[in-house]
C-alpha cells in the first residue's frame, strides 16, 4: 500500500534541503570525510532506524536511502529535530547506486524490512537478489559488510541462498533475534517494533566479504 500523500510536501521537503543530496551523481567519490566509516542504509523508512544509528555512533557518517518522498520527508524531520549532523539523504532507487557511490567509498550496507517481492516473476527486485549483492559489492570496493533484518522468512531464506551464490561469507545468523538476545548495537525500526507486538519472530544476518 502506497502511504498517503502528504500535504504540504514540497515545502517540508524544502525546510530539510541541508540534509537532502539533491544531485547524487555528483557526489560520487566525495562522499567519505577522512577516515570516517560511512554507513548505507537503503529504504530507510520513517528514519527510526538510521537516527537512532547516528544518536549510538556520532563517528561514524549515514547515507539513508528513499525512493517514496511521502515516506523520506518524516524521517529527514526526525533527525532535523533530532539534532543529528551525520546524516544525509537521498530520494532515488537502489539500481543506481552504482552511479553515486565510487568503489570502497561504502563500508557497510543495511537492509532492514525490505519488501519481499513475493511473486517469482518479481524476485529480481529483492534488495538481496544477486544483481543488487554485485551493486553493494562495488561499492564497497569487495569488503564491508550487509546486515539485513527482515520478518519475512521466505525472503529470508532466498536471501542466504543469494549471499552464498555471490560468495558472501555469514554470520550471526538468526531466526529469531529479539528471542535469541537481540545485538547490544541494534537499533528497532518502526516495523520492527510492530511485529514484535505482535510475538512474530525477526531474522537477522550479517555478510561480509
Amino acid at each position: 500500500m502506497r502511504p498517503r500523500a502528504k500535504k504540504h510536501l514540497e515545502e517540508r521537503l524544502a525546510r530539510c534541503e541541508s540534509i537532502t543530496v539533491l544531485e547524487p551523481t555528483e557526489m560520487k567519490g566525495k562522499w567519505k570525510n577522512g577516515d570516517r566509516p560511512l554507513h548505507l542504509e537503503i529504504g530507510c523508512g520513517k528514519g527510526n532506524f538510521v537516527l537512532g544509528m547516528a544518536e549510538k555512533h556520532p563517528e561514524i557518517d549515514f547515507v539513508a536511502v528513499e525512493l517514496v518522498r511521502d515516506v523520506i520527508v518524516m524521517a529527514m524531520e526526525k533527525v532535523l529535530a533530532a539534532g543529528v549532523t551525520n546524516v544525509r539523504f537521498i530520494s532515488c532507487d537502489a539500481r543506481i547506486l552504482g552511479e553515486i557511490f565510487a568503489p570502497g567509498e561504502v563500508d557497510r550496507v543495511y537492509l532492514n524490512f525490505s519488501d519481499p517481492w513475493k511473486k517469482s516473476r518479481q524476485h529480481k527486485r529483492r534488495l538481496t537478489f544477486p544483481t543488487f549483492l554485485k551493486i553493494y559489492e562495488e561499492i564497497m570496493g569487495g569488503h564491508g559488510e550487509i546486515h539485513q533484518k527482515t520478518d519475512n522468512r521466505d525472503l529470508f531464506d532466498a536471501s542466504l541462498e543469494y549471499f552464498k551464490s555471490e560468495n558472501w561469507a555469514l554470520r550471526n545468523v538468526t531466526f529469531d533475534l529479539h528471542g535469541e538476545g537481540a545485538p547490544v548495537d541494534s537499533v528497532i525500526t518502526e516495523y520492527e517494533s510492530r511485529f514484535m507486538d505482535l510475538g512474530q519472530p525477526i531474522h537477522r544476518v550479517e555478510a561480509y566479504k
